[in-house]
C-alpha cells in the first residue's frame, strides 16, 4: 500500500508548490507597480489564486483520494475528500464519496448529512439515493428507506442489483406501521445452543410460532433466509425477485418476503424481512434430516452477537453501552479487537495478511465451509499458492455445483490474529474483489475462526476474538 501514500503527499507537495509560486509573482507584481490601486488589485487577484486550487492540483488531490479508498485507506482517503469540499463545496463526487465512508463506517448521521447534500447537488443521480436508502434501512425506517428510491429504477439500477438487493420498495412498504426486528423478550442476552458446529453451526429456531427447525449461520448471508419450500408451507408473502451473486461466482434467483416471528432460545424478533433460495437440498451434506433456513448478518447485526465456538452456542445481547461493558467484564482470557466496515448490506470486512503479501481487506464469511479462506485468483498467484488439483472435489453452492481444489496458506492474519497453514479453497472467480470499489481480497471462514468466541459490535464496528 505504499504508493497510495506516496502518492498522497505528493498531492500535498504539488498543491503547496502552486501556491507558493503564486504568491512570488504577487511580490515582483507590488514591486513593480507604481499605482496604489494596482498593488491593492493584485493583491487580492493573487490571494484570490492561491485560496483556489488549479485544475491540476484539484485533479490530483481527487486521484490521491480515489487512490486511498480503493486500496481501503479510508480515513485517509475522508480527509482528502474532506480538504476538497471545504475547497469546493459544490464538489459532488467528493461529497458522495464522504457519504459512502460514512456508510461504510456505520455513521449514518453523518451519512446522512453527507448524502442529503450530494442529492441537492445533482438530484438526479441515483447513487446518492440508494446508500440514503441503505442508511435508513440499517435504522429499521422503511418508510423512509422507501421514499429515498423516489425516481430511482430499482428494478433495472446496477448498485442496488449487486450491492443493495433488499431495497424493494414493496416489501419494505409492507411494514409501514410496524416496527422491524422488534424484540420480545426479557433479560439483557439469550443464548441459543450449536445444534452442530461442523461443517457450520446449526441452531433450532422457531417461525411465526411454529415447530423447532434447524437453520445454519452464515455472515455470508444477509437477511433471514428461508427454502423456498419452508416459505410456501408457511404462506410467506413475496415481493420480488433478485439475482443473488454466489460462491464462483455463480447467481441464481433470490426472492424477498417476510415473516411475522422468528423465535430464538427465550427471545422472539417480531417482523422479520426474509429471502428464500432452495436451501433443503443441502441437507445431507450438513449431516441433518432437513435444513430449512440461514441466520445471516442482518439478523446478527441487530444484537451485540458471540458466535461461540468453543462451548457451541450463539448468544445475543441487546444491542447497547451497558451490554457491551458487561460482555467487556464477564469475557475471560486474551481478547483481540479488530475494526471492521460493512460494504454492501451486509460485507463486514477488517485487515488481515496473506503470507508474506502487504495487508489488505477480508470478508468476514463465517458460511465459508471446509476451509479456513478462499482468495481471489490474484492473490493465489501473487503468493505463489500452490493448487492441489490432484485433490479436486465437487460440492454444492449456493446456486448449483462447484469444483473445489483446495490448497494451504502457511500464513494467514486477520487482525492480530495469526494461523499457520490454513486450509483454503478456490471455487472460481472471486466476485466480490473489486466491486465495492475498494480491494477485497478473499474471505475469512469456518475454519479460521472455529478456535475462537467471536463477537460483532456493530455500534462501534469492531470484532472480538476471544
Amino acid at each position: 500500500m505504499n504508493h497510495e501514500r506516496r502518492a498522497a503527499r505528493e498531492c500535498y507537495v504539488a498543491c503547496e508548490h502552486n501556491q507558493k509560486s503564486e504568491m512570488k509573482f504577487t511580490t515582483i507584481s507590488i514591486a513593480l507597480a507604481g499605482a496604489a490601486i494596482f498593488v491593492l488589485a493584485s493583491v487580492m487577484r493573487s490571494q484570490s489564486a492561491a485560496a483556489e486550487p488549479t485544475a491540476e492540483s484539484k485533479q490530483s488531490e481527487i486521484d490521491s483520494a480515489n487512490r486511498l479508498f480503493q486500496a481501503g485507506k479510508f480515513a485517509e482517503a475522508g480527509k482528502l475528500y474532506s480538504q476538497i469540499v471545504a475547497q469546493n463545496p459544490k464538489d459532488y463526487l467528493a461529497t458522495l464519496q464522504l457519504g459512502r465512508i460514512a456508510l461504510l463506517s456505520n455513521r449514518l448521521d453523518d451519512t446522512k448529512e453527507w448524502l442529503e447534500k450530494a442529492i441537492s447537488l445533482r438530484p438526479g443521480d441515483a447513487d446518492a439515493k440508494i446508500m440514503l436508502a441503505q442508511a435508513f434501512y440499517r435504522r429499521d425506517d422503511f418508510q423512509k428507506a422507501a421514499a429515498a428510491l423516489s425516481g430511482v429504477d430499482v428494478s433495472r439500477n446496477k448498485l442496488i442489483r449487486e450491492q443493495y438487493p433488499t431495497l424493494n420498495v414493496a416489501m419494505l412498504e409492507s411494514f409501514k406501521g410496524q416496527t422491524p426486528y422488534e424484540l420480545k423478550g426479557n433479560g439483557t442476552s439469550t443464548r441459543v445452543k450449536f445444534v452442530k458446529t461442523d461443517p457450520l453451526p446449526l441452531v433450532n429456531v422457531r417461525i411465526n410460532g411454529g415447530k423447532e427447525v434447524t437453520f445454519f449461520i452464515d455472515t455470508g448471508g444477509s437477511e433471514v433466509t428461508l427454502d423456498t419450500d419452508f416459505a410456501k408451507e408457511l404462506g410467506v408473502p413475496e415481493f420480488g425477485a433478485v439475482q443473488g451473486t454466489f460462491s464462483g461466482g455463480q447467481h441464481t434467483e433470490v426472492r424477498l418476503g417476510r415473516i411475522e416471528s422468528l423465535a430464538l432460545g427465550d427471545w422472539t424478533v417480531k417482523n422479520v424481512p426474509t429471502a428464500m433460495l432452495p436451501l433443503r437440498q443441502l441437507s445431507e451434506g450438513f449431516g441433518v434430516k432437513q435444513i430449512d433456513g440461514i441466520i445471516g448478518t442482518t439478523l446478527f447485526y441487530h444484537f451485540l452477537t458471540t458466535m461461540d465456538y468453543p462451548h457451541g452456542g450463539l448468544v445475543l445481547r441487546r444491542k447497547d453501552a451497558k451490554s457491551l461493558e458487561e460482555f467487556k467484564t464477564q469475557s475471560s482470557g486474551k481478547r483481540v479487537t479488530v475494526p471492521m466496515w460493512m460494504a454492501s448490506d451486509h460485507f463486514m470486512v477488517g485487515w488481515g495478511r496473506v503470507e508474506t503479501l502487504p495487508p489488505t481487506l477480508l470478508f468476514v464469511d463465517t458460511g465459508l465451509m471446509g476451509a479456513g479462506v478462499k482468495l481471489a485468483e490474484s492473490v493465489i498467484n501473487e503468493a505463489g499458492i500452490k493448487l492441489e488439483q490432484n485433490k479436486a472435489t465437487k460440492g454444492a453452492g449456493g446456486a448449483g455445483t462447484l469444483k473445489i481444489v483446495p490448497y494451504t496458506v502457511h500464513q494467514l492474519s486477520f487482525g492480530d490474529i495469526k494461523e499457520e497453514n490454513v486450509p483454503g479453497l478456490y471455487d472460481g472467480p472471486f466476485p466480490w474483489e473489486n466491486m465495492f470499489g475498494f480491494y477485497l481480497a478473499g474471505m475469512v471462514g469456518h475454519d479460521f475462526f472455529k478456535p475462537y468466541a467471536v463477537t460483532f459490535d456493530f455500534q462501534n464496528m469492531q470484532i472480538f476474538l476471544q
